[in-house]
C-alpha cells in the first residue's frame, strides 16, 4: 500500500479564483486547519506577489510546525530571494519554482527556445538549493509538451538537485489516459525519477481534475496537489478532498492511501468556504449539503433497511454529525473556550474574550446555539487584517409606499464618528449608498448572497458581498440574526479590505 502526499495550494492557487482576497490572519486559519487535516506540505502564495503575500507566506511558515510549508517562485533570482526571506523561520520549507515548457508557451510567452528552457531551469534549481535542502521544480503547461522534451526536462532538473518534479496539466486539458501516460512515459524515460517525489497538479476546466489525478497516482505519481473544495483559477483545481476519499473508498484498486485526518475534512471545507465566500454547492461531492441525503422513497427504504445500499461513504467519516445544543447563555468562559478548542480554533486569549461576548449577545437574541452557529459567529466576529471603519449603527425606514432610507454610523480606527444617511430602490441599496457616502469610497458591488447558517426563524443569516474598485476586488462576510445588519456589516468589510490592499501590485501565477 503507498502513501500518497498531499500538497494543498488553497492558500496560492485557490486565492487567485476571481474576487477571492484572503487576509494574512484568516490565511494563518487556513493553514493551521490544514495542519490539523494532515496535509504533508501547505503552499502558502508567492512571496514575490506583493508585499502582503510575502507577509502572509511568512506568518503561516512562524505558526506551522508540523507540514512542509512552501512558496512560488518563478525562475528569477528576486522571486526566489522573496521566497528565501518569507520561509527563513519556517520549521520546514521548500521553494516551488516553476518555468513553462510547451511549445505554446516557449513560443508566445517566453519566446525562448528548447535549449534555453532547459538551461534557465537547471539555473534556477541550482540557486534555489543554495537556499532550500528541498526544492520543487514544476513544468508549467507540462501536458501540452512534447514528451521527448519533457523527460529531457526533467532529467535535467533532477541532476541539478530538485527533490520533488510536478508535472500540471495547467489548462485542465488531459484526458485520465493520456495524463496517466505521461507520468508512466517519464517512469521509463528518466534515470533517477523513482528517487524523487514525482506530483500531479491537474486543473478543472474539463470536469476532468480529480480524474486525471487519480490516473495519475494510477501510473507512479507520489504526491498530489489540488485545494479544498476544488477552488482555483477558472473553472478550479483538483479537489482534494475527492481525492482522498476516492483513494480511502477504492483502496481495493488503488494500493494507496493518504495519511490525512478524514474527519477533519468537514471542518476544513467549511471553513474555506466562509473565508473565501465561495459557497460549496449542495451537489458537491463529499462536503455538499445533499452529499449523504436521499429523497427518493426507494433510496430511503434501502438505506433504512441497510446503509451501504446507497451509500459508501459514512458523513461521519469525513466529519460531518448532527447539530447539538452543546451552549447557551448560562455557559461561562471556559465551556465556551473548551468548545472552540473542540471545533478547531486557535485563538490568543484576547481572540477568546471577544468570541465570548459576541456569543452571549448572540444568546440573547437566540434559543439554541448549535455548532455551526458558533463556528459562523467566531469567524464573522474575528477581526482580520485592518479595520479603518467599525460599523456602530445602522437604521432603516422601509414600508411598500415609501422611499427605503438608511442611516448608519461608523466609527474610524482613529475614534472619528462618521455619520451618512441615504435613500435607495430597497433597503440594501440604501444601506449601502449611506456606507459609500460615509466612507467617501467610490465602489461597486458585482456579487451579494444570503445564506442561513442554521434553520427556524432565528437563524443567523451570513451575507456575502464581492465589491470592486478600479482593478481591485474584494470580498465581505457579515453574520446576524438580523440580514440587514449582516448586509452592512459585510460591506464595510469589505471597504476596510480595499483600504488595506490598495497600492499593491499582485502577480498572478499558474502552474
Amino acid at each position: 500500500m503507498r502513501t500518497i502526499e498531499i500538497f494543498d495550494t488553497t492558500l496560492r492557487d485557490g486565492e487567485q479564483s476571481p474576487g477571492v482576497n484572503i487576509s494574512t490572519n484568516e490565511k494563518v486559519e487556513i493553514a493551521l486547519q490544514l495542519e490539523k487535516l494532515g496535509v504533508t506540505r501547505i503552499e502558502a502564495g508567492f512571496a514575490a506577489a506583493s508585499p502582503g503575500d510575502q507577509k502572509s507566506v511568512a506568518e503561516v511558515a512562524r505558526r506551522v510546525k508540523n507540514s512542509t510549508i512552501v512558496s512560488l517562485a518563478r525562475s528569477v533570482k528576486s522571486d526566489m530571494d522573496a521566497a528565501y526571506e518569507a520561509l527563513r523561520h519556517a520549521q520546514n520549507a521548500c521553494l516551488h519554482v516553476f518555468l513553462a515548457t510547451s511549445p505554446i508557451h516557449r513560443q508566445h510567452k517566453l519566446r525562448m527556445s528548447k535549449e534555453q528552457v532547459v538551461e534557465k531551469a537547471v539555473e534556477a534549481v541550482k540557486y534555489a538549493k543554495k537556499y532550500f535542502s528541498e526544492v520543487q521544480f514544476s513544468a508549467e503547461d507540462a501536458a501540452r509538451t512534447e514528451i521527448d522534451f519533457l523527460a529531457e526536462v526533467v532529467e535535467a532538473v533532477i541532476k541539478a538537485g530538485a527533490t520533488t518534479v510536478n508535472l500540471p496539466d495547467t489548462v485542465g486539458y488531459m484526458t485520465p489516459q493520456q495524463y496517466g501516460d505521461i507520468f508512466r512515459e517519464m517512469r521509463k524515460r528518466v534515470p533517477g525519477v523513482e528517487g524523487i517525489r514525482l506530483s500531479c497538479h491537474c486543473h478543472d476546466d474539463l470536469g476532468m481534475a480529480v480524474a486525471n489525478s487519480l490516473a495519475a497516482v494510477e501510473a507512479g505519481a507520489t504526491q498530489v496537489e489540488g485545494t479544498i473544495n476544488g477552488i482555483g483559477e477558472r473553472a478550479g483545481n483538483a479537489a482534494l478532498e475527492e481525492v482522498a476519499l476516492a483513494l480511502e473508498t477504492r483502496k481495493d484498486f488503488y494500493q494507496a492511501t493518504t495519511k490525512l485526518q478524514l474527519k477533519e475534512i468537514a471542518r476544513t471545507s467549511q471553513l474555506v468556504s466562509r473565508l473565501t465566500g465561495m459557497i460549496v454547492p449542495g451537489n458537491k461531492a463529499v462536503v455538499g449539503a445533499n452529499a449523504f441525503a436521499h429523497e427518493s422513497g426507494i433510496h430511503q427504504d434501502g438505506v433504512l433497511k441497510e446503509v451501504t445500499t446507497y451509500e459508501i461513504i459514512r458523513p461521519e467519516s469525513v466529519g460531518f454529525k448532527s447539530n447539538k445544543l452543546v451552549l447557551g447563555k448560562h455557559s461561562g468562559r471556559h465551556a465556551f473556550k473548551e468548545k472552540l478548542v473542540e471545533l478547531g480554533y486557535h485563538l490568543e486569549q484576547e481572540e477568546v474574550d471577544t468570541a465570548f461576548a459576541a456569543f452571549k449577545e448572540l444568546c440573547d437574541k437566540k434559543k439554541e446555539i448549535s455548532d455551526d452557529d458558533i463556528l459562523a459567529l467566531v469567524d464573522a466576529k474575528m477581526v482580520r487584517g485592518a479595520e479603518m471603519y467599525r460599523l456602530e449603527s445602522v437604521q432603516l425606514s422601509y414600508g411598500n409606499l415609501s422611499v427605503p432610507t438608511a442611516s448608519v454610523r461608523l466609527v474610524r480606527a482613529d475614534g472619528e464618528v462618521c455619520e451618512e444617511a441615504a435613500c435607495g430602490n430597497g433597503s440594501v441599496d440604501s444601506i449601502y449608498k449611506a456606507i459609500d457616502r460615509a466612507t467617501g469610497e467610490e465602489v461597486t458591488l458585482t456579487d451579494y448572497k444570503i445564506l442561513s447558517v442554521t434553520q427556524g426563524q432565528d437563524a443567523l443569516g451570513e451575507v456575502f458581498v464581492r465589491l470592486q474598485q478600479g482593478e481591485l476586488t474584494v470580498t465581505g462576510r457579515g453574520v446576524s440574526t438580523d440580514v440587514l445588519e449582516a448586509s452592512a456589516i459585510a460591506y464595510v468589510r469589505a471597504i476596510n479590505k480595499i483600504l488595506e490592499r490598495r497600492g499593491e501590485v499582485l502577480v498572478g501565477a499558474t502552474n
